[in-house]
């Protein structure tokens, strides 16, 4: 199978990340294969045992340059000096139908020498969760990685619970720079690495800064309208790890993520997350605190540090009001408002302190909205009512339900079906799997309105896993 290569990080210094192959598996085989991301990267879908020897990492393509990158990070605020691409590989870049340059990468395809004493594998839990998530990530108008394919590799993986089925996933990304990237080089004080790194960031994703501190302008300024519509969709990352933060201004690593059914601001379902650092309501400051270590680390190669010091402090320091902003716009959409005024934050955070104190499905209670039946969300129906009485006020108008359905979904991955998703898969069924992407592919839509239903009491996930 021809992949048409353009490997622009392989030629980077050896310092940047260790060369190898994926680790072979025993019996590869295609669980799922995304032809229309594959058409985008000018991929031929060919013979499913072909496709699953090449995504599963028995068949390297000849223009491939595999490596495992380098970096560090800070998780849940504690630095690691050196982590890495501890069970992915990253077979190389291509440059799709639409001039955007790609990496494609295989996630679960071995051991590197970043692996800490892990396997370097994946079981098909987490590798489902992240196609699933992803891609309905895309179809929502989310910037995000996005799944290629799905493999079963016929191995078992050794997790807490015993033998589980082994997968590898392919995971497709504008790059996989993090903040944990720069963080390697300015902590071991390898300057000309970093101002390498720099250089190779600025042309691949932000050819229009003019230099380490316009970069961090311009990453503040993507993570900020990023975080704004994670919080617009109820979304929760779970692990808000340098090392998770990609500087393209993409979602990555869709470990234990979650979308909220029940609003509530603390919400957390990460299960390693115990003190909720990661927690929904705390994504924003979390996102501002990563740009700092950001900050932090470019600061190395500038020479007039004083100097650089105050610039980057502004403009970190300038990145909460761009948050806000961002998530006003997205908050004042969803309940029917073209352009925010004075009063409409107001507003928003009482429907949201309601729907808090009364448990509403946050996905229902919006797509309801310009409907009688955003009523039945709550227990406290006079307390809606009043601020439903306020809200049309503000609106003037009968809403628009268009505008409001086509920034509400009404479909999302919820918990609860992934759940019964992966249960399927193990035991060999599909279809519930091949259900959700269909439904996903078009969230905004009517399509399977029993996808839109909350979990019963019974079928509620309190937590996820990250699958490591």
């Amino acid at each position: 199978m021809q992949i048409s290569f353009d490997n622009s990080y392989a030629a980077l210094p050896d310092a940047f990340y260790t060369r190898l192959d994926p680790t072979p598996v025993k019996a590869p085989r295609m669980l799922a294969f995304n032809d229309e991301l594959a058409e985008l990267l000018g991929i031929e879908a060919g013979d499913p045992a072909q496709l699953a020897a090449v995504f599963g990492g028995n068949d390297v393509p000849a223009q491939a340059a595999p490596l495992a990158q380098l970096y560090a990070g800070h998780q849940f605020g504690s630095f690691n000096p050196q982590l890495g691409d501890g069970r992915a590989i990253l077979l190389g870049e291509v440059t799709g139908r639409d001039g955007i340059r790609r990496d494609i990468q295989l996630k679960g395809s071995g051991p590197t020498p970043y692996s800490r004493m892990g396997d370097g594998r994946a079981w098909l839990g987490p590798v489902l969760r992240e196609y699933v998530v992803s891609e309905a990530m895309h179809a929502l108008g989310v910037p995000t990685t996005r799944a290629l394919a799905a493999v079963a590799t016929g191995e078992s993986i050794y997790r807490e619970t015993g033998a589980l089925p082994g997968a590898v996933l392919t995971r497709v990304a504008r790059s996989h720079l993090r903040v944990g990237t720069f963080q390697v080089f300015a902590h071991r004080g390898e300057v000309e690495n970093l101002r390498t790194l720099t250089g190779y960031a600025i042309a691949r994703h932000y050819p229009d800064a003019t230099g380490p501190l316009d970069l961090l302008r311009a990453v503040c300024a993507a993570q900020a309208e990023l975080i704004a519509q994670w919080m617009s969709l109820g979304f929760i990352h779970g692990v808000m790890n340098t090392d998770n933060c990609a500087i393209s201004g993409e979602t990555i690593d869709y470990g234990p993520c979650a979308f909220m059914d029940a609003y509530h601001a603390a919400r957390v379902f990460s299960s390693i997350d115990r003190q909720g650092r990661y927690a929904y309501g705390n994504q924003p400051g979390i996102a501002v605190w990563n740009m700092a270590q950001l900050a932090t680390s470019l600061l190395q190669q500038m020479d007039d540090k004083d100097a650089a010091v105050e610039e980057a402090t502004e403009i970190v320091h300038a990145m909460p009001a761009l948050i806000e902003a961002a998530w006003l716009r997205r908050f004042a959409a969803k309940i029917g408002l073209p352009a925010a005024q004075d009063g409409d934050q107001g507003l928003i955070e009482d429907l949201l302190a309601l729907m808090q104190k009364d448990g509403a499905d946050f996905t229902n209670t919006f797509r309801a909205l310009p409907t009688d039946a955003a009523r039945d969300q709550f227990t406290d129906r006079d307390a809606f009512d009043a601020w439903a009485t306020r809200w049309r006020d503000r609106l003037d108008r009968a809403p628009d339900a268009a505008a409001m359905n086509a920034v509400n979904p009404a479909v999302i991955p919820r918990n609860h079906r992934i759940e019964q998703m992966i249960e399927a898969a193990v035991a060999g069924d599909m279809a519930p799997f091949e259900r959700l992407m269909a439904a996903l592919a078009t969230p905004y839509a009517e399509t399977d309105p029993d996808l839109a239903r909350p979990p019963t009491e019974d079928e509620i996930v309190p937590a996820t896993f990250c699958g490591t």
